[in-house]
């Protein structure tokens, strides 16, 4: 097991990468020494010496997903980065929204409150799962398309299920009918390659904590130069007047909103630097490697629970769900956690989150592949799965 580079628990099977990321020992020593450089002279090194080392980061991250750093600002995470666009942007009443049913929930929530704020409709194009195709997805957002329609928000991987939508395409599709995309891409970096000048949308957001592994609180927000004038953070603060000319309006904003520690996104750098040196491949390697594992993982759990397959290979990157029977306990319990997912936690101590899909009659299993992870720990998930199936939790098959 390539555990030696994390602080995890080695007693804990852990299988939910996705949720929040594990930041390896390294890049958290890089960021105990930003953190000692900012506490031995605060003044200095947020004057003086935090906006160059700000710049560098934000010039390895943009080469790294592909787009000018000029386009980016860090943002501590997507969500953030999905309420600066939404809540700056002007709608009224008769505008539509568009969404689906797969979008992150906390951005499906901020959609809502800008959509009751302004007089707009959430229209949500409803995306199959399980799901044959790719192609699906295009055709539930293009059907819902209107001349009403003045934004779209679209995860680029899917929290609950895991899909990767066909990102490159919708944005080119509702392009052409002069729409535009606000992408909700947070597990995209790191776990699929990224090149957002390709991708097109004006709008992406992502979280570098994830598959990225630089620590909590690491996230970016790219704006295409085209649409900046329009987006500001939704923290106002020292950017919106500042007399300098030598930045964009975009990045004096978003640079600077008040004293934080800054430390996860210098980091960046770090954890570029360290994930992409695990194997002799590089990032490429890493990222066929997670993926081929999460195949290997969803493949040993629908043998051994006899689950159909959900989705395509194409369209999962380091994240694969299955879907359980027609369950006989609640969705979730007292505590927000599904009690299937409380008792392979207590009784097994494997961490795999378990989520309601589409209601709380199903079930997903959400399982991670990162480099730590190894094909016995899926086999052993799989065996605490099926040594549950006769219990109050998962109904017995037929």
């Amino acid at each position: 097991m390539n555990l030696e580079h994390w602080l995890l628990d080695r007693d804990i099977t852990f299988l939910n990468h996705g949720s929040f990321g594990a930041c390896p020992i390294p890049v958290l020593e890089a960021q105990t020494s930003f953190r000692e450089q900012l506490e031995r002279e605060p003044l200095r090194f947020l004057m003086r010496e935090f906006e160059p080392l700000l710049d560098n980061a934000r010039n390895e991250l943009a080469t790294f997903i592909g787009t000018s750093s000029d386009e980016l600002a860090f943002v501590p995470n997507a969500t953030t980065g999905v309420n600066a666009v939404l809540r700056s942007l002007s709608f009224a009443p008769g505008d539509q929204l568009l969404t689906t049913n797969q979008e992150y929930n906390a951005c499906r929530n901020t959609l809502d409150f800008v959509a009751s704020r302004t007089g707009a409709t959430v229209i949500v194009a409803e995306v199959p799962f399980p799901i044959e195709s790719p192609e699906q997805v295009i055709e539930a957002v293009i059907k819902c398309v209107s001349p009403q329609t003045k934004l779209v928000l679209l995860d680029h991987i899917v929290s609950q299920t895991g899909l990767i939508f066909p990102i490159k395409q919708l944005v080119s599709e509702l392009a052409q009918r002069g729409i535009d995309v606000l992408v909700d891409g947070a597990h995209a970096p790191g776990m699929i390659p990224l090149n957002l000048d390709e991708i097109g949308a004006a709008y992406y957001t992502g979280n570098c904590h994830k598959w990225l592994c630089a620590p909590k609180g690491a996230g970016f927000l790219y704006v295409r130069r085209d649409k900046q004038d329009g987006i500001g953070p939704t923290t106002i603060s020292h950017g919106a007047n500042s007399p300098r000319s030598d930045k964009s309006r975009f990045q004096l904003e978003f640079d600077w909103m008040g004293t934080v520690d800054p430390s996860a996104y210098l980091c960046v750098p770090v954890a570029l630097d360290f994930m992409g040196s695990l194997l002799e491949g590089g990032w490429p390697e890493l990222m066929a490697k997670n993926h081929a594992l999460a195949l290997a993982g969803r493949q040993i759990l629908l043998d051994k629970l006899d689950l159909p397959q959900p989705c395509p290979d194409e369209m999962v990157g380091s994240m694969a769900v299955v879907q359980l029977r027609d369950a006989e306990f609640d969705a979730v319990g007292k505590s927000g956690i599904a009690p299937l997912q409380e008792a392979l936690w207590e009784i097994f101590k494997i961490e795999v989150p378990v989520i309601p899909w589409p209601d709380a009659n199903q079930q997903l299993v959400r399982i991670s592949a990162q480099f730590y992870n190894t094909l016995p720990q899926y086999e052993y998930l799989a065996k605490a799965l099926v040594e549950l199936i006769g219990t109050k939790f998962i109904e017995k098959p037929d």
